[in-house]
């Protein structure tokens, strides 16, 4: 099969398009013919060889994708060859043929593109997991999206309008502001021409319930600082690179909860509860009321550009490869 391959730790353009060995499915696992994939940020630190798992190449990066099974290992029932769906992996989804365990394969509802099914597994989970576990958000609240612009925060705004609240948007251009908006977002505040802790406080003097923080760095403290008594933090990810620190005193003066969860441990300690989440999050999607923000869609062969796109900052919401022609 194609694939894009990384061989070497590196930048982007280590990666290559070239023939690869077709991944066969063992036990318990999907072979997925690959019609389009996502990028994430997670798939560049892969290839840099700074993830917090580290994958020895010659691997085929690509964490999420969609298409069609092609076929199944041992003992995988619930799936079969034809099925539409999409999935999600630590790495394969860069390639023509990707394996995934059969409990991470989702079937994509009817009359969702597969670029859209691509795009939505990570993001939208992370996001509503979060604000549905963890931020126990409820309907009237107001809730602060950082790094709004990206596909976890723009998720974020989308599933947090979907559940009631009045949404915030904290991003660090006009552009990605924009797509806040037009996926819900009611107050929009770029953080690169205010002083984010100021533009809080008169966007909400009130204080915010909820903060949801994918980017960490300097925008952690002032975003924690506008939250009202009791109000929730929730740590999602570091996307500046930085993991915060916080002063406790603060969390002490406005009896502040800080919260954060791997969706691995949801599934090993409260597997009812990510049951009730995925139902509540695919009727969403089956719905039409939440979907992914696609800002930039790239050839299969242009996969290390895709890359250097999403490396570079430069992604608005989620970013797709074309592995077959759309269907």
């Amino acid at each position: 099969m194609l694939a894009a391959v990384c061989r070497e730790y590196g930048g982007p353009e280590v990666v290559r398009v070239e023939d690869f060995p077709t991944p066969v499915p063992g036990p318990g696992q999907v072979a997925v013919r690959v019609r389009a994939a996502a990028v994430n940020f997670s798939d560049v630190l892969l290839v840099a060889g700074e993830y917090q798992v580290k994958v020895p190449p010659p691997f085929v990066p690509g964490s999420e994708f969609a298409g069609v099974v092609e076929s199944v290992g041992e003992g995988v029932t619930d799936l079969a060859a034809g099925d539409r769906v999409f999935g999600t992996g630590i790495v394969g989804g860069f390639g023509e043929v990707a394996l995934g365990r059969s409990e991470s394969i989702t079937r994509t509802p009817d009359g969702i593109p597969d670029t859209v099914a691509a795009a939505f597994g990570v993001a939208h989970r992370t996001s509503y997991h979060m604000l549905r576990s963890v931020a126990r958000l409820q309907p009237g609240e107001q809730l602060v999206v950082l790094g709004a612009g990206g596909g976890v925060g723009l998720a974020a705004v989308q599933l947090g309008v979907a559940l009631g609240a009045t949404v915030t948007a904290v991003a660090s251009s006009a552009a990605k502001l924009e797509a806040a908006a037009a996926n819900g977002a009611t107050h929009l505040v770029d953080h690169r021409a205010s002083n984010l802790r100021t533009a809080l406080k008169e966007t909400l003097p009130g204080g915010a319930d909820v903060v949801l923080d994918p980017v960490g760095g300097d925008l952690a403290e002032p975003a924690l600082r506008a939250l009202r008594w009791r109000g929730r933090f929730v740590t999602v990810g570091y996307a500046s690179g930085t993991i915060p620190r916080i002063p406790l005193n603060l969390v002490l003066l406005k009896g502040i909860e800080i919260g954060g969860m791997q969706l691995r441990d949801l599934g090993i300690h409260a597997p009812d509860e990510l049951r009730r989440n995925e139902a509540e999050l695919i009727a969403l999607f089956a719905a039409g009321k939440v979907t992914p923000h696609i800002g930039a869609t790239f050839a299969f062969a242009d996969s290390a550009a895709a890359l250097r796109h999403v490396a570079d900052g430069h992604a608005v919401g989620k970013t797709v490869l074309e592995i077959a022609p759309a269907r």
